[in-house]
């Protein structure tokens, strides 16, 4: 499943936006100007943009009825959130050519001149550009206020075991259920910047290549994948707990809390310096994939000054949830879910609740429709619909389904998703 979104972002830019990140993992090229950095910035400054993908390797289930039910599951999930002052989108797109800058000094013939920076310099000098200066220079959380990115990658290997406690489901029965997972991370970015300052804690897998700089002396600079897949930078441990009440066959109500955990980092791991901003030297962004801007944050020449750190600990990014559905007749469902954060500044962390209903159809054994709606947390007024098809009496099962039917069809939407399963089995 992939999927992003944006309260203020158009479908075309995040179409624009998703584009980027699949040129990016696909070695592809995009060449943007200057002018196309200085359009691109200021639609993205202030929009909070939330990007989600998960792909489970592997999963498995087996239910007794009086053993109970037990099950395993890996799943690789990344999760992205940022939000961006005007000034922070101008540096992490245009570089070195952010309006901030007061002169840019130029290289031409071996030459290097400082010249004032203006909005009437040709193409030609743009081009000769090998940095942007502060004539005064600017504190980094005067800089970046209101800036705020969270990132997570990793790999989790899930257990689950959860049974009947007591009563009979034809009347009145209780369930419970506790889940843990071993997580492999590869990527955590925890960047905000308000009144109390600028905090970071970062680190990322070698995989990402970035080029930290000789200037700032990091000593546990990994930069090298050593593996066919990504490097990991940190593992960790998530537990889940859960109760559920079936009355009549027909109503279910159940609670849950999940991932409370933590990862611990041990590679490639820095915080930041709240220091003076004097001057950057990067390019900034050739593509519209925000992502890349953790690139502009951590490579050398940019705005940070970071410390190596031995080990970061960070919090699971925890939710609690309620729900229930009640089958109004053996073909249709409905439900209600509630979703909401424990901490929303934890890494790949929901910004605030969120509150879905939606309905299952079963017009004929084999097709299965689901339709919603859901909102809150970043998210506008999301229509969700699937279509599953269900072979063999069940044996079989895949089906493909979107978070926002409405982005298909109308200009202003603000999300974009796409998800599929296509080897379901059943025994």
């Amino acid at each position: 499943g992939f999927g992003i979104s944006s309260p203020s972002l158009t479908r075309d830019r995040l179409q624009g936006a998703a584009s980027g990140i699949y040129r990016r993992i696909t070695d592809g090229e995009s060449n943007i100007d200057w002018e196309s950095q200085r359009e691109i910035a200021a639609e993205y400054a202030e929009s909070g943009i939330a990007i989600d993908a998960d792909f489970n390797w592997l999963g498995a289930y087996y239910h007794n009825e009086k053993f109970g039910g037990v099950g395993i599951a890996i799943r690789e999930k990344y999760n992205w959130y940022s939000e961006l002052n005007s000034t922070t989108s101008d540096i992490l797109f245009r570089g070195k050519l952010a309006d901030v800058f007061d002169s840019l000094s130029i290289a031409f013939n071996g030459d290097t001149t400082k010249i004032a920076n203006r909005p009437d310099l040709s193409s030609d000098t743009l081009s000769r550009v090998i940095a942007g200066h502060l004539n005064n220079p600017i504190l980094l959380s005067e800089l970046t206020n209101g800036s705020k990115i969270k990132f997570s990658w990793s790999r989790e290997y899930n257990f689950g075991y959860g049974r009947r406690i007591l009563g009979s489901d034809s009347t009145l029965a209780i369930y419970g259920g506790v889940g843990g997972r071993f997580i492999q991370s590869i990527a955590m970015v925890d960047f905000q910047s308000d009144d109390d300052g600028a905090k970071l804690d970062a680190s990322l897998s070698p995989f990402f290549g970035i080029d930290y700089g000789h200037a700032n002396g990091l000593s546990n600079v990994a930069t090298e994948n050593t593996g066919l897949f990504p490097d990991i930078t940190g593992s960790g441990f998530g537990i889940d707990f859960s109760a559920s009440m079936i009355m009549f066959n027909k109503l279910r109500l159940v609670g849950a809390v999940n991932n409370i955990g933590n990862v611990t980092y041990t590679q490639n791991t820095y915080s930041v310096r709240d220091t003076l901003v004097s001057s950057v030297s990067l390019s900034g962004l050739d593509d519209e994939d925000i992502t890349q801007s953790v690139d502009q944050l951590l490579s050398g020449g940019g705005i940070l000054s970071l410390n190596s750190e031995s080990e970061i600990v960070v919090n699971n990014a925890a939710n609690f949830r309620l729900g229930g559905s009640y089958d109004i007749v053996k073909q249709f469902s409905v439900g209600v879910d509630i979703v909401a954060p424990f901490n929303r500044n934890a890494p790949g962390s929901l910004q605030n609740a969120v509150v879905s209903v939606g309905g299952d159809f079963r017009p004929v054994p084999w097709l299965q429709l689901s339709a919603g709606y859901f909102g809150g947390g970043i998210y506008q007024h999301n229509i969700p619909i699937g279509i599953n098809f269900i072979l063999g009496e069940g044996a079989y099962e895949f089906g493909i389904a979107s978070r926002d039917a409405v982005s298909f069809f109308s200009e202003n939407a603000n999300s974009l998703s796409f998800a599929m399963g296509f080897a379901r089995i059943r025994f």
